[in-house]
């Protein structure tokens, strides 16, 4: 399955520089210019860049080898991977006006996308987790019996519920309100 080696004969060689370039980088004392100076040169990787290769050949190789023999830690990479596509699919959903693409020729306006991206994505998150949390309270509060191996399948990270289409008025919320009433499921249509 893999394609390189693991030349463990260059990571001793350079070992005390490696360790060097990690203190530093655990203290800020290094800028990125200066790492990346330190890693390759005029296009090419240095000695100390081929041995931090072959050091995260390491755990790559450690990785494949507990993804192939465990079946439960597969299973917990693919919940990762799903929770992170759902969070994708939101913001797709959210940046809609440009089919999620970012548009901006200039560093400051993509960053102000993003940051809008963000805060939006952000705020449905959060108004997910505030009902999430009071609709199981409620449900136990009506002695509903809502175990913690089901609350470990909900995700604030849905929008079925969101008209994303419209247009939006946003006004100062009344918080002495508290959350608004849920909707009685009895009296709507399936």
């Amino acid at each position: 399955m893999s394609r390189h080696t693991v030349r463990l004969d260059k990571i001793r060689a350079h070992w005390g520089d490696m360790l060097r370039v990690a203190g530093s980088l655990t203290m800020g004392t290094v800028r990125a210019y200066d790492l990346i100076r330190m890693l390759s040169a005029d296009g090419r990787t240095t000695g100390l860049g081929e041995a931090f290769a072959h050091y995260g050949r390491i755990s790559k190789t450690l990785h494949l080898l507990q993804f192939i023999a465990d079946e439960g830690y597969r299973r917990m990479i693919g919940t990762q991977l799903n929770v992170q596509e759902a969070r994708h699919r939101l913001a797709r959903k959210i940046a809609f006006g440009n089919r999620g693409q970012l548009r901006q020729r200039y560093r400051e306006g993509l960053e102000d996308q993003l940051g809008s991206l963000g805060l939006a994505l952000n705020a449905v998150i959060w108004w997910n987790s505030l009902y999430l949390d009071a609709a199981v309270k409620q449900l136990r509060a009506d002695g509903f019996p809502v175990t913690d191996e089901m609350c470990a399948r909900l995700s604030p990270i849905q929008y079925d519920h969101i008209n994303f289409l419209g247009r939006y008025a946003f006004s100062r919320a009344d918080v002495a309100g508290g959350l608004r009433p849920f909707h009685d499921g009895a009296h709507e249509s399936t």
